[in-house]
Parts: structure tokens; sequence; C-alpha cells
């Protein structure tokens, strides 16, 4: 039986990477919600297969897994996200001595940067990408009349990626070095059970989201995974540094910081309950972390002052995404008036983190944190599936595949649209987070049960 394991894993996984390739070149006779639905049902095989595959060829398979995986996203320019143009122009601008703060690409003080990969020419302006500045120009850069939304770790990434090519395969092959060391790092951090890190390494959002769309989520991602290996083993001061550079670069994982506060705090109240009172690790970690992120915007402040926010005031204030124009809090729109939503969102949040901080596990920081970033997913309801890149990384960290429901209801909402769409995907996510550890716990209570009505 072993030895008809590892030639039956391979072969799901080779089918994987081949669905994978004709996902992203569009190619077959399946739409395009066919073939993701074949990916996810190929990687659950898989993942199902390695579980039975001898742990001394786990890690080597998990790796090749990993690399394929990743390789496949660079077979096709950007299929479902143009944010990457955007980060080519930010490369360019600062390797030309410029701030990205600076200026919006429409500016004509930048015209010279131009190329017709980013502004292109005589094509009619026709691309799902492409669109019209105000000056008429055509653009492959969203958003071309606003100023960059980027922190300062993800402008250092985009000018550390701009030598090689200057273009959109630069970028791509860049998210495909760091998705593989995600998986690398994973199979470091996960200290048994390491064909968990083929939930992040063989996940079909790696090649669509980390790759061939090459968001820069998975660099936050990386900093973010080992920012909480080093709170696990109690290396307070690394930890926060990473964890702050993970911040400034993608503000998401900020919520992944109750998390790895509430793993090195671990005291208990007078009662014997786990009780959370800061610590010196804790004020360590957090002040690492506020740290970090404030010193990485120093050179831009420096260079741009107040305008290194960027759009972000903008993009926070905006009420809808522009995948259908589809309102935030879609579930909590179900029970509540308009009004109500962001307070109530924040009160479900901030209860959330709170008993984190109180029942936190100090050896797994992760726990905390994808239930702090699972929840506030689940409650804000976006249609962008990136973001749901560290969820992924926190499932292969803490093993509640449950969890992995969330990004998928944003890809399924991503290509449909719509607040009936948006409900029901994420309403979906909820009863899926909610229903596996009950049956998880009743499974597991059935053996106890059993000997306990022999006794």
């Amino acid at each position: 039986m072993i030895s008809r394991t590892v030639p039956a894993c391979l072969l799901a996984l080779a089918a994987l990477v081949a669905a994978l390739a004709l996902t992203v070149l569009r190619a077959g006779a399946l739409p395009l919600p066919g073939w993701y639905l074949l990916d996810v049902a190929l990687f659950a095989v898989a993942v199902l297969l390695l579980r039975r595959v001898p742990g001394g060829r786990v890690v080597p398979l998990v790796l090749a897994g990993g690399v394929a995986v990743a390789a496949v996203g660079l077979l096709a320019p950007p299929r479902t996200s143009d944010d990457a143009y955007r980060y080519i122009w930010d490369g360019r601008v600062q390797a030309a001595g410029i701030s990205p703060y600076a200026h919006t690409p429409d500016d004509p003080a930048l015209a010279r940067l131009r190329d017709p990969g980013l502004f292109p020419q005589g094509d009619g302006c026709t691309g799902w990408d492409e669109r019209r500045t105000a000056a008429g120009d055509c653009t492959r850069i969203n958003r071309p009349a606003v100023h960059t939304v980027y922190p300062p770790v993800a402008q250092a990434w985009f000018l550390a990626v701009h030598p090689f090519g200057g273009g959109v395969r630069g970028v791509q092959a860049g998210g495909a070095v760091l998705a593989v060391a995600t998986t690398g790092l994973l199979l470091r951090t996960v200290r048994r059970e390491k064909w968990r890190a083929a939930l992040w390494g063989w996940f079909p959002g790696v090649t669509a989201w980390a790759v061939n769309d090459a968001h820069v989520d998975t660099l936050g991602v990386l900093l973010t995974v080992a920012g909480l290996g080093c709170a696990a083993r109690g290396r307070a001061v690394r930890g926060g540094l990473l964890l702050g550079g993970a911040v400034a670069a993608k503000l998401l994982p900020a919520l992944a910081l109750p998390g790895a506060l509430s793993g090195l705090s671990g005291l208990s109240a007078p009662s014997g309950r786990p009780a959370w009172r800061p610590t010196r690790r804790d004020v360590l970690l957090a002040a690492s972390a506020l740290g970090a992120f404030a010193l990485s915007y120093l050179p831009y402040v420096i260079a741009s002052g107040s305008s290194v926010l960027g759009y972000l005031p903008g993009y926070l204030r905006e009420e809808g995404y522009e995948q259908g124009h589809i309102d935030r809090f879609g579930l909590l729109r179900l029970v509540l008036p308009d009004r109500l939503l962001p307070w109530a969102t924040a009160l479900v949040l901030g209860a959330v983190v709170l008993r984190v901080l109180h029942r936190g596990d100090r050896h797994r920081p992760w726990a905390g944190a994808l239930v702090v970033t699972g929840t506030a997913l689940l409650l804000v309801a976006p249609s962008y599936p990136w973001y749901g890149l560290l969820v992924v990384a926190l499932v292969a960290l803490d093993g509640r595949w449950e969890w992995l429901a969330v990004p998928a209801a944003a890809q399924a909402l991503y290509l449909t649209g719509g607040q009936t769409a948006q409900q029901l995907a994420y309403g979906t996510a909820l009863c899926v987070v909610l229903a596996v550890p009950l049956l998880r716990r009743r499974r597991a209570a059935g053996p106890a049960l059993a000997v306990g009505g022999e006794r």
C-alpha cells in the first residue's frame, strides 16, 4: 500500500499542475469557473494522498510540487488583475530617483518614463486591462489619476524586482520566488505534519494570485509567517520587526498581531483561567513592530512629506469595490441597517481580538492570527480573493482547513459579482467555518462516548 501512495500522489499532483497550466492559458473547452472548480478538486485529492505518504518523502514532494505550482503561473501575462502594472510603474519611478508618492502615473512630468508595455499605442485601448487617462492616453495602470496606495516595504520590493526586466515577467518571477520561499519557511516552521505546507504550496490561488497576478500580498505573507515563527520561539524583537515589515508591505497582516501577542503572554489569573497581561516580551514585540513600520516610512516622508499616504485615505473611504460595485459588510447587511454596519463590525472584531489575547496559545500564535484574520474577511466580505493569501498560509501553519472557504468565497464573488452572490458565497463560508469544528469535536468525542458506555 505504501509503495503505491507516492506514485498516486505524484499523479494527482501532475494532474493539478496540468489543470493549473490550462487555467492560466485559458485553454480547453471549460469556462474559467469550470477550470477553477477542477483545480480545487485536484488540489484536495493531491493533499489527501500526500497525507498518506511516508514521512521522509513528504518534504521533497511538497517542495517539488510548490515549485511546479508556482512555475505555471509564469505561462501567461496577468489574467484576472492589473495590479502588477502599478508595481512595475512604482519600481520604474523609484529607479529614476523619484518618490513613488510624488506624482500620479498620468502626470506629464513623468511622461519620459512611459513605454508601450504600460502605455500601449495603436491597439484601440480595448483590452480588459486598459483604460484612458484624463488626457486620452491609453494605459494598463489602474487608477492612473491617483497616487500609489502601496506602503514602503512594498515599494522597496517593486524597486528590487525592477532590474529583472522592468516588466510584468519580472514581478511575476518575483512572486514565484516569494511563494516558493513561503513554502520552504512553512516546512521549517511546522514541526509535525509537514504535509500541511502543501496547503499553501499546492493551493491553486498561489498560481493565480501570487504568481500570475503577482500580488504583493505574497511578500506580506512571507514576512508574517517568519514573524509568527519567531514569536512562537520567544524571539520577540525579531518577530516584531518581521511583523512590522509585513504590515508595511500590505496592511492586512496587522490582523496577525493579536495572535503574536497572545502567544507571548501565557499568564494566568488567580482563578487559574488564562488571562492576557502585557509582559516585557509583549511590549518588545509590539514596540518592534511599530518601530519597523514607522522607520520604513522615514525615507519616503523625507522625500515626499505627507503625500506618502498616497491614495490610502481615498481607498479606505470607498464604500464599494470595483467588481460590480459590491458593498462591504455583506453578511451583516442581512440583519442590520447600513448606519450600524461599521460599528457592529468593530464590535465583533474587537471581541474576537480580546478573546484571542485572553485565550491564545503561546506556542501557536498563528492560531489566533487565523481566527482574527478570517473573521475580519468574513465581516468585510471583500471581492478580492488575493486578500485571502494570508489566510491560506495561516491555515498551513494551524491545520484548520475549513478557513480555506473564506478565500474560496472571495474567488467565487470575484467571478460573479453582485450583493446576492456576496452574501451567498460568504454565508456558505461562514457555515463551513462554524460546522466543521463541531463535526470534528463530535467525531473526536465518539470513541470516548463508546468507551464510557461500556463501563
